[in-house]
């Protein structure tokens, strides 16, 4: 069985470690990016099968990132992973086309749901989210 190929977008220089420690073996990082325009180039050249990204990063945002993805026809699924709990950037993450909003805090409890909903075409929202009517 082929791994998961993973793309890790964030600024902040101890995030690919800390996501790797939640990834079980059959994910493999595929690369590494800081900002939303090396996000947009390496996604189109490394055709992960998930990304995931922050939204607060220099040049594009995560969310601008993936506006550009969606409209050049990217198939990669997009999961956010940000510190971020405004229903605000809920609603332009998944009109971006993402397929999940997971909150930094709810890592250890929901990156995993949240990757394994979008390989399968679902949406994952961070529960403190929903749970808060917030949606």
């Amino acid at each position: 069985m082929d791994k998961v190929k993973v793309l890790l977008a964030d600024d902040h220089p101890r995030f690919p470690e800390l996501v790797e420690h939640f990834l079980p073996p059959e994910f493999e990082i595929v690369g590494k990016v800081a900002n939303g325009r090396s996000l947009v180039e390496q996604t189109m050249k490394l055709t992960p099968d998930i990304v995931i990204t922050d939204i607060s990063m220099p040049v594009l945002n995560g969310i601008e990132a993936a506006d550009q993805l969606t409209a050049l026809g990217c198939k990669s699924r997009i999961v956010f992973l940000t510190v971020h709990n405004d229903s605000d950037f809920v609603r332009r993450c998944l009109a971006a086309g993402a397929y999940g909003y997971v909150v930094k805090s709810r890592i250890a409890v929901e990156l995993l749901p949240a990757i394994r909903g979008a390989l399968s075409g679902h949406v994952f929202i961070s529960r403190d989210l929903l749970h808060e009517n917030r949606v």
